[in-house]
C-alpha cells in the first residue's frame, strides 16, 4: 500500500511540475501540500514519501517546500487543514491515510480537482 500510495504522490507532482514550466521563467521551486489523518510522530507514510522524494533528487528545502499537516487521528480537522492547504496555493495535494482522509475533504468532491467518487 505505502508503494502504491507514494507512485500516487509523485506521479501527480511531476504532472503538476510538468504542466507549469515555462521556457523563459526563472525557474519556480514546487510547494506539495501533504494532508495526513494520523500523527505525525513516527509516521511511515511521510517517511517513504520524503524518502521517495529524495530517490527522485527532490531535496526538501532545497528544490521541493513540503506544506505537512496533520489531523493528528481527528477526522473533522481534515476539512480546514485541506483548505489551508488549498489557501497556502501548494502546487499539488498529497494526502496520506486511506480513503477516509480525501472522503471527508471537500477537495475529494470538487470537480475541480478532477477528483473521482
Amino acid at each position: 500500500m505505502t508503494k502504491q500510495f507514494i507512485s500516487v504522490a509523485l506521479s501527480a507532482m511531476l504532472f503538476a511540475l510538468c504542466s507549469s514550466a515555462r521556457a523563459q521563467q526563472p525557474k519556480k521551486v514546487p510547494v506539495i501540500g501533504f494532508l495526513g489523518a494520523a500523527s505525525s510522530i513516527g509516521n511511515d507514510r511521510t517517511d517513504a514519501f520524503r524518502q521517495g522524494m529524495r530517490e527522485l533528487g527532490y531535496v526538501e528545502g532545497k528544490n521541493v517546500v513540503i506544506e505537512m499537516r496533520y489531523a493528528e487521528g481527528k477526522r473533522d480537522r481534515l476539512p480546514a487543514l485541506a483548505a489551508e492547504l488549498v489557501r497556502l496555493k501548494v502546487d499539488v495535494i498529497a494526502a496520506g491515510g486511506g480513503n477516509s482522509c480525501c472522503q471527508e475533504s471537500d477537495f475529494y468532491h470538487s470537480d475541480c480537482h478532477g477528483a473521482e467518487r
